[in-house]
């Protein structure tokens, strides 16, 4: 009974390792393909969606500029022709 006991010990011991060995092998699968991922991106000139949204709202504060200037000369032409 006590063999039996002990067999059961190392053999429930051994099921813990490998499952601790299969938990860091996935840790660093996941790891060097986020590595891999992030390179290819970068190496494809993608930008971040930080980068994307400071553009656009440098557009957008751009555009409503555009809007405010067109707005000024319309006046100031209709103020000329009077």
């Amino acid at each position: 009974m006590q063999t039996r006991s002990k067999i059961l010990d190392d053999l429930t011991q051994l099921m813990s390792n490998a499952v601790g060995v299969a938990q860091g092998a996935k840790t660093e699968a996941e790891t060097a393909l986020k590595g891999m991922m992030d390179r290819w991106l970068a190496d494809r000139d993608f930008v971040t969606r930080e980068e994307f949204d400071a553009v656009r709202a440098m557009a957008q504060k751009a555009r409503e500029e555009n809007d405010a200037l067109q707005a000024r000369i319309a006046a100031l032409e209709e103020a000329a022709k009077s």
